[in-house]
């Protein structure tokens, strides 16, 4: 009896398991086909962004959201653009929101290695059978309004963004905290009704797409702003400054410039990055586990904003609340250690001033010799990237150099991105994939050099992707 009951129990759990498994893998088959669905549209991520306007027309946007019960409008937000430090200003805006007991979205562009980490709600990103559920909600409509296409087809980005809000609408979040993808007149963020919009530093960048100057990519970026809606800036270019201060009166927008002569100089202790800045409100004794220097800008416009939002009467935000919330920051890939080693630096500085801000933040954490020595730099980057003005910059900080190409099909061809350094007399390591690059970077730095991936958001990612799976045993070694 006792024997019976035993190969019944077998079987039982063998039954379970394997039920298991088999609603595991169908899940997985699902996911891989939503995810299928949505990148099979136009994606401009991947592709040549065009230049002209009528590709990115918002009606389309809206008319998706109004089949939707317009759920963009559900809830509370903060719209935020740049160049530069736009993710980075939003996952803290984020982390102190969320800190201050609030239900909060924060959706954000590109992923490093997945897809799903554009959608976030509190600490956990959308998982798989959620997303499955969204898209399958949103496919009937998408072919309705692409077979119509009064406006034009949706695009893979347009259908994400909307995705975003009917995921924090369906979950009822308090705040939702948007970032740009690119742009931001015409960009498909760009249909909320925020409580507040944030204008992080802007520089040249996507020049192809948003203009040759700095004062025309800040009209793109100053499209956010709303008639009346609050409005606070980082630091600018006086061409951009001049730009946003001329809209913001125009919209009657009040408008707040954060101050970085009320920051003080970086220490770092523990893997955190500390420093003072004098609010309006009260003074921070800010602790964030984001090591580069950059940071300092990008949180003293969180800082800002957040004051901004105490002003609007936003109950729970206060020194306590932003102290804890800046210490609990998650933003990966930037100037990230994850490995010591050799030193293992990640950084998604991807134009000239980036790396200026990359090889800056080198110096004041690890000293002006920037050791340890070899460094190896890895490099990949997107082929509309200015790599000229990026290797006169990083050439003088680093002893070795391996190019390199992401999968992404917007990767430029290391023929011309090793051109670049060796135009400057470096001796260039040629590789053809991440992995590969990896390899030779380590080898050449050995134990007790350093290793800095660079260039590319999509290098990073790589890179991380490549850790995670050494991390899971599928690649215990790398040298």
């Amino acid at each position: 009896m006792k024997e019976i009951k035993a190969r019944s129990f077998i079987l039982d759990y063998v039954f379970l398991a394997t039920g298991q498994c088999c609603y595991y893998l169908a899940m997985k088959a699902q996911y891989h086909a939503a995810l299928d669905w949505l990148y099979g549209f136009v994606d401009y991520e991947a592709g040549q962004r065009p230049r002209d306007a009528s590709r990115y027309d918002l009606r389309r946007v809206r008319l998706f959201l109004e089949r939707l019960g317009n759920p963009h409008l559900m809830s509370k937000t903060v719209h935020i653009a740049g160049s530069k430090g736009k993710g980075s200003t939003a996952a803290i805006i984020f982390s102190v929101l969320k800190e201050a007991g609030y239900k909060t979205g924060l959706y954000t562009s590109p992923h490093l290695m997945e897809t799903y980490e554009r959608f976030k709600i509190g600490d956990h990103f959308i998982d798989e059978d959620e997303f499955v559920e969204e898209v399958e909600r949103l496919k009937p409509i998408v072919a309705e309004i692409n077979a119509q296409a009064l406006y034009g087809e949706l695009t893979t980005f347009e259908i994400m963004t909307v995705l975003a809000f009917d995921y924090f609408a369906n979950n009822q979040v308090d705040w939702q905290v948007i970032e740009v993808g690119l742009g931001g007149r015409l960009d498909a963020t760009n249909i909320v009704e925020p409580q507040l919009s944030v204008i992080t530093t802007i520089n040249l960048e996507h020049t192809e797409v948003l203009g040759d100057t700095i004062r025309e990519i800040a009209a793109e970026k100053a499209g956010i702003i709303k008639r009346g809606v609050q409005v606070v800036s980082a630091p600018q270019h006086e061409d951009a400054k001049e730009v946003i201060d001329s809209t913001c009166r125009k919209l009657t927008a009040p408008l707040t410039i954060a101050n970085l002569d009320t920051v003080t100089r970086s220490n770092f202790e523990d893997e955190f990055q500390t420093f003072n800045i004098l609010g309006r409100h009260d003074i921070y004794d800010v602790k964030l586990p984001l090591l580069g220097t950059y940071q300092r800008t990008n949180c003293a416009t969180a800082v800002a904003a957040l004051e901004a939002l105490i002003g609007q009467g936003v109950a729970g935000i206060d020194k306590k609340t932003i102290e804890e919330g800046l210490s609990k920051t998650d933003w990966p890939g930037r100037f990230q250690i994850i490995d010591r080693c050799p030193l293992v630096i990640l950084d998604g500085a991807h134009n000239p001033a980036s790396a200026k801000e990359l090889v800056a933040s080198l110096e004041a954490y690890l000293g002006q010799d920037l050791g340890p020595h070899p460094a190896s730099l890895v490099i990949a980057a997107s082929a509309d990237k200015d790599v000229t003005g990026m290797a006169e910059v990083l050439a003088l900080a680093f002893d070795e150099f391996i190019v390199t190409r992401t999968r992404h099909p917007r990767a430029m061809d290391v023929e011309t991105l090793g051109r670049a350094f060796e135009k400057l007399g470096k001796r260039v390591n040629y590789t053809s994939t991440t992995a590969e690059a990896v390899i030779v970077a380590t080898n050449l730095a050995g134990l007790d050099g350093m290793v800095c991936v660079t260039g590319s958001l999509f290098a990073v990612g790589e890179t991380l992707e490549i850790w995670r799976n050494r991390a899971a045993g599928e690649n215990p070694r790398i040298i």
